[in-house]
């Protein structure tokens, strides 16, 4: 087995949605914002190659959007999905399988294109995109609160294209890869964890979407059941200091992954990691 970090560019979100309850004065220490409050976060994905199988996690916020809603969350850096996917060696054609943590815009938006005539396809031809059926099921009759993020065409040609599957009803089949639900962000967010050189690396997706989401509190305001995130990141946390997990962050524009120490009481950072290094 062997895994990437693809970075699939940057965009800018409201650092309080963010930070939730969390006054400014505290979260901007550790991030600063620009003069409109908004910070700047990564979209990284995972590529995972395991034996005939090229499994990538989460897809980026993709370039199909109107003007307008790029003029919300301001995409920007030099990488995408596609050109990521190629510095490694690969085509769309190669991936096998694709594993949707959720179906919010930034995770989701690279997994369908759109060609010159408008028509909507899915983006990776050859592969079975896993997600959950609870949740594809919530996504389809989004609440108030959440329907902002849940673009159809983001995730609809991909069940008419018979290219979905659930993996509540269908097992993935690569023993190396396992999931954690979790129902604090939205109804059951996928969270893989993968066995990867002696280590269980877990992509924390919108669970723990940053290093500076660590503390208990900085829970975004985004998230439609906050108390029931705070006991899944305490389950979280006792699980990677007594087993030395590798937390993976999607979000983290400054740091990839770290593992985690109690110190005087209180969880922190503890090794930095970089992917490519393990």
């Amino acid at each position: 087995m062997q895994i990437h970090a693809l970075d699939t560019g940057l965009f800018k979100l409201d650092g309080g949605a963010m930070f939730g309850v969390v006054p400014k004065s505290l979260w901007s220490r550790k991030l600063k914002p620009d003069e409109n409050n908004l910070c700047t976060w990564a979209m990284r994905c995972m590529l995972i190659e395991t034996g005939n199988r090229l499994v990538l996690i989460d897809t980026g916020l993709g370039d199909k959007q109107s003007e307008q809603f790029f003029s919300y969350v301001q995409p920007h850096g030099d990488a995408n999905l596609l050109s990521s996917l190629k510095a490694k060696g690969y085509s769309p054609h190669d991936i096998t399988d694709v594993i949707l943590t959720h179906l919010h815009f930034d995770h989701v938006g690279g997994a369908v294109s759109k060609d010159h005539n408008g028509k909507l396809f899915p983006t990776f031809p050859n592969a079975v995109y896993w997600n959950h059926s609870e949740h594809w099921n919530w996504a389809l009759k989004p609440n108030a609160r959440e329907k902002a993020s849940f673009l159809r065409e983001n995730f609809e040609p991909l069940q008419s294209n018979q290219q979905v599957k659930f993996i509540d009803e269908e097992p993935l089949e690569i023993p190396e890869i396992d999931f954690i639900i979790a129902n604090g962000h939205t109804e059951s967010q996928i969270i893989p964890t993968i066995e990867y050189k002696g280590n269980t690396l877990v992509y924390c997706a919108d669970l723990m979407p940053s290093i500076y989401h660590l503390p208990l509190p900085y829970v975004m305001a985004y998230d439609v059941r906050p108390l029931v995130t705070l006991k899944e990141r305490e389950v979280l946390y006792k699980n990677a200091v007594e087993n030395n997990w590798i937390l993976v962050f999607e979000h983290d524009a400054q740091h990839e992954a770290c593992t985690l120490k109690v110190e005087n009481g209180r969880v922190k950072p503890d090794q930095i990691i970089q992917l490519a290094e393990l």
